[in-house]
């Protein structure tokens, strides 16, 4: 037997083995932190696979079928304008109010599609950093120079990371350019304008069904009212679309949607129930079809077989270590607050590093974070935290390293806690 092949399988088994084995079954934190992880992905399969990734799937599948290479390679690739590329890619959070892990399946139909890896990382770091509502409830809650310090830090961010990703990896893009060979503007079944109403209804079902649910006053508040009056009616504007642009059969397409409606009718108070029947019913619809449009549910089914089993696997590691928010893990609360009360350089640096690998869902951060500063959090670890954790977490950079490999992801991350840091040992100097 060649041993020197067979020891990394053999010492996975002798490592899986002894962890079971000396599982400590009975200890109080332990027992709780296997409550919390599975909490936390019972939450997260409820709240987020079914409102937010469900779309986001058929938002990275429509990219990839009804987006034309040659498009993306224009504004997005290795001979896009610079000034363009990084400046669609760094303003793209203030259109999607989306988490870390909601911008993957984006991010993935993007970057497969040829997007350089500077605008495609650009654009994974803005997508959940830049989200104006966050950075509004961030201003009102942490105060107005907090909000204005995380926008301005963020998009300063975005760009900043692209450029040094595709500056290290500068080889690596050449040889992708060189590669590229310019595409001809293809033929499309749909005028422009048609494709953008058509993806501004997706957006707009991604973004609304998510949106808060209200509180306080003004007209953010009025949306948090209203988000489902909202996102029933760009499903509407979506059901029209396919048939009248799409060629879907006019009664296929209301066969596949009544459910949907009668649900949301008899059950008006479990709004969700409409939701996912209405996805339902749209993959079945799809599924069937031979042409583009089934095509596009098969890019989109892609995306969730590949995205998916990580993203729910590092929910619950990140449960088991961290907890849900206010909860604890196998890491005691105190050790994270303990270590934040300073603005030192290892203050900031360990909120950047927590705040990579924890999971914030949107607008989660925010409350949060008022409760460590409340516990005695300085304001340099709390911008550090505020600017790594919402832009990565543990799933996220699983899901990342599956995409576009294991040293991209690691400068990724490295470049996201190091550029955190700096902006909070420095925002925490001068206020």
């Amino acid at each position: 037997m060649d041993w020197q092949r067979e020891w990394k399988p053999l010492a996975a088994i002798v490592a899986v083995f002894l962890a079971v084995y000396y599982l400590p079954l009975g200890a109080e934190r332990f027992d709780n932190a296997i409550f919390e992880a599975l909490e936390l992905v019972r939450w997260y399969a409820r709240e987020h696979v079914l409102l937010c990734l469900i779309p986001a799937f058929f938002i990275a599948g429509a990219i990839a079928v009804f987006i034309s290479q040659a498009s993306v390679l224009k504004y997005l690739g290795a001979r896009a304008n610079k000034v363009l590329a990084y400046g669609v890619a760094s303003v793209s959070g203030t259109v999607l109010a989306v988490c870390s892990c909601t911008v993957l399946p984006l991010f993935a139909g993007i970057y497969r599609m040829g997007a350089g890896l500077g605008p495609a990382t650009a654009f994974l770091y803005a997508g959940p950093a830049i989200n104006v509502l966050a950075i509004v409830l961030t201003a009102r809650v942490l105060g107005p120079e907090m909000g204005l310090a995380r926008a301005v830090a963020a998009i300063l961010f975005s760009i900043v990371i692209g450029l040094c990703m595709h500056w290290i990896f500068r080889r690596e893009e050449q040889a992708k350019l060189q590669d590229q060979i310019p595409q001809p503007e293809q033929q499309t079944t749909r005028p422009l304008w048609q494709n953008a109403l058509f993806f501004a209804a997706l957006i707009g079902i991604l973004v609304f069904a998510n949106w808060g649910d209200g509180g306080g006053s003004g007209f953010w508040a009025l949306l948090g009212v209203q988000k489902w009056l909202l996102t029933g009616l760009f499903a509407m504007l979506l059901v029209i679309m396919l048939m009248f642009w799409f060629g879907l059969p006019k009664w296929q397409v209301v066969l596949a949607g009544a459910p949907a409606v009668v649900l949301a009718l008899v059950f008006s108070g479990h709004p969700t129930l409409a939701f996912v029947a209405g996805f339902v019913g749209l993959s079945l619809l799809l599924s069937r079809r031979e042409d583009e449009n089934g095509e596009w549910f098969k890019e989109s089914w892609d995306f969730a077989k590949q995205i998916l089993p990580l993203l729910l696997i590092g929910v619950f590691v990140a449960g088991l270590l961290l907890g849900r928010p206010g909860q604890e893990g196998l890491i005691p609360a105190a050790w994270v607050s303990g270590a934040v009360g300073d603005n030192s350089l290892g203050a900031n640096f360990f909120a950047s590093f927590v705040g990579a690998f924890m999971y914030f869902a949107t607008l989660t951060e925010v409350p949060i974070l008022q409760g460590l500063i409340g516990n005695g959090m300085h304001k340099g670890p709390a911008l550090a935290l505020l600017l790594a954790g919402p832009a990565l977490s543990l799933p996220n950079i699983l899901v990342i390293r599956s995409l576009m490999g294991t040293q991209k992801t690691v400068v990724f991350v490295t470049l996201v806690i190091v550029m955190a840091t700096i902006s909070g040992l420095l925002y925490g100097t001068f206020f």
